[in-house]
């Protein structure tokens, strides 16, 4: 299957997979870029539509697509979105030709966040994840709590290592600048930091991420390691409790990051 990071606004990315001749959308925020896309490839067909959560970066397309695709949205039972879809929860699933996509509950960044996972044949997993997780980061708590997130990145944890992290932001970077204050010794990290910048260099996405790759440099999927939370013992120049505290920390660390 072919699938492509199609980049608008500033940093976003909008998921496009393609099978035969049909087109599956992932958090539409900018209706427009999907349409010119679609005007280049006359054959294909937006049929449908998947959505992680309600912000407007994700959900700001839908109306102008479904009007003008007549594609059928999929999104958070918990959320409001601005046009009329199906609304699904953990445990659901939703059949898009040859594919189960599999919905997951991840709170943290907005109450009601879900992601979607399936696995098709013969290739890597794809993990939808929205604003939960990033490539050397995760997604700010605007309306969920430090444990829900912690819970729903421990959910994503346990998925294939190898599946395909398909984040809705190029933030890696910026990630991983945060990432070395806290590991300054992990050599993964510095390798993966050297690989991005070159992408990012020629013009190309970081993404999507490799799941078995991120256990090893995310300091948001590390948080429990020994190394992270000595680090975030010496930023915060206290002991931490537990493991919702460290990561509570830890994000608050990075929301003051320079």
């Amino acid at each position: 299957m072919r699938l492509t990071p199609l980049p608008a606004f500033a940093d976003n990315y909008i998921w496009l997979l393609q099978h035969q001749q049909r087109v599956l959308a992932v958090d539409p925020g900018d209706g427009q870029a999907v349409l010119q896309w679609l005007a280049r490839e006359p054959d294909l067909q937006l049929d449908t539509i998947l959505v992680t959560h309600h912000h407007a970066d994700h959900t700001g397309g839908l109306a102008e697509l479904v009007q003008a695709t007549g594609a059928r949205v999929f999104g958070p039972a918990l959320e409001k979105l601005p046009v009329d879809h199906t609304p699904v929860a953990g445990g659901d699933e939703v059949s898009w030709g040859p594919l189960r996509w599999q919905v997951l509950d991840v709170p943290g960044h907005t109450a009601g966040h879900i992601a979607w996972w399936a696995q098709p044949e013969g290739e890597a997993p794809i993990l939808f994840c929205g604003d939960t997780l990033f490539s050397a980061g995760c997604g700010r708590l605007f309306e969920g709590t430090a444990a829900q997130m912690l819970a729903s990145l421990d959910q994503l944890a346990q998925l294939p290592a190898d599946t395909r992290v398909c984040c809705a932001h190029e933030y890696t970077l910026s990630n991983l600048c945060f990432a070395r204050a806290v590991e300054p010794d992990n050599l993964p990290l510095a390798a993966y930091e050297k690989r991005c910048q070159t992408l990012r260099e020629q013009g190309l996405p970081t993404l999507p991420a490799r799941l078995g790759h991120e256990l090893d440099i995310n300091p948001f999927l590390r948080s429990r390691t020994p190394a992270v939370r000595a680090a975030v013992e010496r930023h915060t120049g206290t002991p931490a409790c537990d493991d919702t505290q460290v990561f509570a920390q830890l994000r608050e660390w990075k929301n003051g990051f320079k």
